[in-house]
């Protein structure tokens, strides 16, 4: 990133937005105009994002096959709010051209991620009809899989977003790309699926289904909405095409009609028509994801789905019960992992953070790893050690792949393995786990240190008098903020404390009033209560901060977010 220029040299909200371009690879007018006017992903053709459009089309064909001589067709998901969003997609698009399917989604307890050679087994049994299985946000690893549903009698589509193996399953079509989230990738199948209806296939009428009965009407337009969602919930980097899927399906989440999103705005208290990326991550995906980590992601997508408000406003109160016991048993792992670990780690830190128990859900471990990398700020693996398979969850930080060091440590250990950069997951038996142990201590121990330096980052320092609304809506210009595209962060130097107390149920968050000469801001440190006794009126301030808009009881205002709050310098 580009050195901040010094307080002295930024004299207006236009020299921020330069520095903020520059800071994201934005050089060009071209660039700029892409990035403040993204292109309509009804305009992008699959070419564009990497999908084969030779595969495409062999998908499209088999698909219309099984409307026309009535085969069943099941939409095998995934437990994750990508997943769930890709398999109502998907499901709402065959079923209101007619198509004989059904979705499903694994259990994470009893089946696992992806496609499942029992689950196959058993669909088929229960109905002989089923002829074609369309993966969505999982099936590139899936072999073995694909090639026993093709023993009896069933072809396989993968639709997937993930890394695939050396070796692609032999399945009838493959609709791939690693450049945008599992729910577009089924967006633009959909998509394509509709534009063959509308070129000349005549779909049979929709029928009423075990499932839920007739589906919302499936159109590329409404579905963009559930692309955004999971996209933004899968933490897929919010520039090019991902920001194009994002910005454009906030502006369907605002407006949409879809009892089940209407229901989860309610029960979580957003306000629908100022949705955004936060709200996503922070607020509507957990929910959305809760099913899957504790019961069966099965009514996430019953609610995303629902056509019936009453049935929505049900289950999304379902979810946000499902959710608050999610946080409960989040902070029982944590505080077990302090009790136990903690110590263990406080003389000699390792470079990967390994905790594991019995008493640990597996379908908590994936967040508890997460809050221990906020923490520590360094890549940590959490287990759940049952009694004939551990499962673990693993979240990392940017200078450390955490997938590609899983399968270096354990190749030839693990079960499986797969994911992300970022976050992974695999399997283990128990009398591999000490011989995985310690070949992971062994690699931690060769990261180097400087891998591990935690820096906060700045996109320039200002004085606090710019800190105004007409720079507050020229940082909007370059939402929608997430991975990729960070939020717009600030230093201000030398500001006076002219108040701060502490807030929040357990008093963990301070709000303060900052002064800087004439100009007067609040602002607020979310878990940053351990700054509180430091701060004196008679001792000015360096803050690194964003901007944000804060109403209350009617009242709006600028507010700083603070990322960090030091000692004059």
């Amino acid at each position: 990133m580009p050195r901040a220029k010094s307080i002295e040299s930024v004299k207006s909200a236009k020299e921020v937005v330069e520095i903020l371009l520059l800071n994201r690879g934005i050089k060009t007018k071209k660039q700029q105009e892409e990035f403040f006017n993204p292109t309509n992903p009804s305009e992008l053709t699959p070419k564009d994002v990497g999908i084969d459009e030779l595969q495409l089309d062999k998908a499209i064909t088999r698909i219309n096959k099984a409307i026309e001589d009535n085969e069943k067709i099941i939409v095998y998901g995934d437990y994750d709010v990508d997943g769930v969003c890709a398999s109502a997609i998907l499901w709402e698009t065959l079923t209101t051209l007619g198509a004989n399917t059904l979705p499903y989604i694994p259990s994470r307890f009893n089946e696992g991620y992806g496609l499942n050679v029992e689950s196959i087994k058993k669909l088929k049994g229960e109905d002989p009809t089923i002829g074609l299985i369309i993966t969505v946000d999982n099936g590139i690893v899936a072999n073995e899989k694909v090639d026993f549903a093709k023993t009896i009698g069933v072809d396989v589509i993968i639709t997937d977003h993930h890394l695939p193996g050396a070796a692609l399953p032999k399945a009838h079509a493959i609709v791939h790309t690693t450049q945008i989230s599992g729910s577009a990738v089924a967006w633009f199948l959909a998509r394509a699926i509709l534009a063959g209806s509308a070129a000349g296939f005549l779909p049979r009428k929709p029928t009423r289904g075990p499932f839920l009965g007739v589906p919302l009407p499936a159109s590329p337009a409404e579905h963009l909405g559930l692309a955004a969602l999971g996209t933004v919930a899968d933490v897929l980097p919010l520039i090019g095409h991902n920001r194009a899927i994002v910005k454009h399906g906030l502006g369907v989440l605002r407006k949409s009609e879809r009892p089940g999103l209407l229901a989860l705005c309610e029960e979580s208290g957003v306000d629908q028509k100022l949705i955004d990326t936060f709200h996503i991550g922070f607020v509507i995906a957990p929910r959305l994801n809760s099913a899957g980590r504790l019961e069966h992601a099965m009514d996430s997508l019953r609610l995303i789905c629902a056509k019936n408000q009453s049935r929505a406003k049900e289950l999304a109160q379902k979810l946000g019960s499902t959710n608050r016991q999610r946080q409960e048993k989040t902070e029982n792992i944590l505080k077990h992992i302090e009790e136990n670990f903690d110590q263990l780690w406080a003389n000699n830190l390792p470079g990967i953070l390994l905790a594991h128990h019995e008493s640990y859900e597996e379908g908590i471990v994936g967040i508890a790893a997460g809050r221990l990398v906020e923490k520590y700020h360094r890549p940590a693996i959490v287990m759940s050690r049952g009694e004939t398979l551990f499962k673990a969850s693993a979240r990392s930080i940017t200078s450390i792949n955490i997938v590609e060091t899983i399968k270096t440590v354990g190749d030839g250990i693990l079960e499986n393995a797969g994911g992300h950069p970022m976050a992974a997951g695999f399997s283990i038996l128990p009398g591999k786990f000490e011989d995985f142990q310690n070949k992971l201590s062994k690699f931690a121990e060769s990261l180097s240190a400087g891998l591990f330096l935690r820096e906060t980052r700045i996109d320039c320092e200002i004085d606090l008098s710019l800190v105004t609304l007409d720079l507050y809506k020229e940082l909007q210009s370059f939402a929608p903020f997430g991975f990729g595209n960070p939020t717009p962060t600030f230093l201000s130097r030398g500001i006076e404390v002219d108040d701060v107390r502490l807030m929040g149920k357990d008093q963990t968050h301070i709000k303060l009033l900052l002064r800087k000469d004439d100009r007067v801001l609040e602002a607020v440190g979310f878990r940053m209560s351990n700054h509180y006794s430091s701060i004196s009126p008679e001792k000015p301030v360096d803050i690194i901060y964003s901007i944000e808009e804060n109403s209350w009881k009617g009242n709006t205002n600028l507010q700083l977010k603070l990322k960090s709050i030091e000692g004059k310098i």
